[in-house]
């Protein structure tokens, strides 16, 4: 698919956050970025590359555990301020900042569901899972599902981690960043990707886990620094909270303030939907993909394992009020003439609501600032794009090289991973022209995970939780669940007539989720294998098992934490339901 290299000149009214006067620009034409501007970029792509190299120049410095596990796990030092600003970062890409602000102009504070409902799962994760990957010393989670069932139920999740890697982490947050930098600076799409991807990788390859968490820290920092500073711009130009409700509220858009939709709602996520589908694909994102939990492997100990994750869903309260709600602020400013979407409007005055987050950043903010916010949309990009690149080394060198080679050394095991890391972003980058056909990002996104979510979902969370659930039980669940969800993904793409087709794709993640459960159980209960007694280790005796363990004393035990948590988010639920 040729993309087009070119971005018109496009005439717009520019606010001053400051002033409330208005001036003309153009969008698409680079000599209208300011120098500071781009002083403000260059220093911090220098810096975030320098402090990468930085971190490999330690790891290598140190390496006293093992030159494999120091790179791939940091040697087993994270702290959990680490762990939880890393979690944090590797998960917000470039789609969410875009996408979230599109569905904030498109359908209110929705799709803010997908941030909060995470939090829930990170307890899950705190409490259930983080106990036993620490306590096994895996590497990878490929690793520890071998150990619970077998080395083909190993090989087949190291296959769907590498794909979910390079096509879901990496593949969509190329084509989101290039998007938004071709629009910006006028840049070829392929350029600013080619450009990105070399930096990170720099640093990625050569400072392994270390330099990934280092530099997410401080790319968190930067990332919520720079959606705050453009959400309380265009919250200045509303007017405050209650312009912004009586603008809503005199166009009939109140709807829009909800977080829990009834039954019908044209959007397909009334409140069942999440409540029921949300989890499915949280577990297997938060807790059983590589590339997220590769943080909690590099712990130093249990209690950071598990208040990192705790740390990460306090601040997941934050997205819906800096990245979802600037696009219902771009929706209300435009509806009172503030913001000029005419650029964005075609000839039936329909919003092309892709460039919302464009238009914010070329309109509303003033030099300098300007800067920042880019810098923060490459922050997103590249911390996601680095924590793929890592668990992809990661995979490869443990799950796929060392077991054709057991005896491979450290030091080969490392460039093993190098080399699969580089050959993953050339990968992801020729992907890209396929999915730029994807009508919307996020959707797309969301709607993969769904159907393939479930079988993985399924055999952690009863490999977790039944002693009973078998090797055999759990390999085919894992075959017949994706070849299931492929299927109907297949079918639902081709838009062939079926009942597949008028089911959210949010109730198809529980409707496979529970399918796949019925599969598990129906092959276990059939097949009479027995499980090992060091498999039976790494199950729970029953769900309170988890919660005996002491923690730290005061504040900062894991379960309090969890509960304030879970507080947290109920009372925010309520205000917003």
């Amino acid at each position: 698919m040729q993309v087009s290299t070119t971005i018109p000149s496009i005439t717009f009214v520019v606010a001053n956050a400051a002033s409330g006067q208005v001036s003309e620009g153009s969008v698409g034409d680079i000599g209208g970025m300011a120098p500071l501007d781009t002083i403000i970029i260059v220093v911090y792509l220098l810096g975030v590359v320098g402090l990468g190299l930085y971190a490999g120049h330690l790891m290598k410095k140190r390496s006293s555990s093992g030159e494999s596990r120091d790179y791939f796990l940091a040697g087993g030092t994270l702290r959990w301020p680490m762990i939880g600003l890393a979690l944090f970062a590797t998960n917000i890409s470039c789609v969410h900042l875009v996408s979230l602000a599109q569905s904030g102009f498109d359908t209110g504070l929705l799709n803010g569901n997908f941030e909060w409902m995470a939090a829930f799962t990170l307890i899950l994760l705190s409490l259930f899972f983080a106990p036993f990957y620490i306590k096994s010393r895996v590497a990878t989670l490929p690793d520890f599902l071998e150990k619970r069932y077998n080395r083909r139920c190993r090989d087949m999740l190291a296959v769907l981690s590498l794909v979910s890697a390079v096509v879901i982490h990496i593949g969509f947050s190329f084509l989101t960043g290039g998007i938004v930098i071709r629009d910006i600076f006028g840049v070829d799409l392929y350029v600013s990707i080619i450009v990105i991807a070399s930096l990170t990788a720099l640093y990625t390859i050569v400072g392994g886990l270390l330099a990934v968490v280092l530099t997410e820290a401080i790319q968190t920092i930067v990332l919520i620094a720079g959606a705050a500073i453009i959400t309380w711009i265009a919250y200045d130009i509303m007017g405050g909270w209650e312009a912004m409700v009586a603008s809503l509220e005199s166009s009939g858009n109140t709807d829009k303030l909800s977080m829990l939709r009834p039954h019908g709602d044209p959007s397909g996520m009334p409140w069942y939907a999440i409540l029921l589908g949300y989890p499915v694909l949280g577990v297997w994102y938060w807790c059983a993909d590589q590339t997220i939990v590769q943080r909690v492997l590099g712990a130093k100990d249990e209690n950071h394992a598990r208040v990192g994750p705790l740390f990460a869903g306090f601040i997941k309260v934050i997205p819906v009020f800096i990245f979802v709600l600037p696009g219902l602020l771009a929706f209300t400013l435009a509806s009172t003439g503030k913001l000029d979407l005419s650029p964005l409007t075609d000839s039936n005055g329909v919003v092309d609501s892709k460039g919302i987050y464009t238009a914010m950043i070329t309109q509303l903010l003033p030099v300098g600032v300007k800067g920042i916010v880019i810098a923060a949309l490459l922050a997103a990009l590249m911390s996601t794009v680095s924590g793929a690149l890592n668990s992809i080394s990661t995979l490869t060198a443990f799950d796929l090289f060392k077991r054709f080679r057991p005896t491979t050394s450290d030091h080969q095991l490392v460039l093993v991973g190098r080399i699969a890391a580089a050959v993953a972003l050339v990968v992801a980058i020729l992907l890209v022209p396929v999915l730029v056909k994807a009508p919307s990002i996020f959707n797309a996104l969301n709607n993969i995970i769904a159907h393939i979510a479930a079988p993985v979902t399924c055999v952690f969370t009863l490999g977790v939780f039944w002693k009973r659930a078998n090797a055999f039980s759990a390999q085919w669940t894992m075959v017949i669940g994706a070849v299931t969800g492929v299927a109907i993904y297949t079918i639902n793409v081709l838009e062939i007539d079926t009942p597949f087709a008028d089911i959210p794709f949010m109730m198809m993640a529980f409707y496979l989720f529970v399918y796949c459960v019925i599969v598990q159980v129906v092959l276990t209960l059939f097949s009479g294998k027995p499980v090992p007694a060091d498999s039976q280790a790494l199950c729970w005796n029953s769900p309170l098992q988890p919660l005996r363990a002491p923690g730290w004393p005061g504040l900062g035990n894991y379960k309090f934490l969890s509960l304030a948590l879970g507080a947290i988010m109920a009372v925010l639920y309520w205000i917003f339901r």
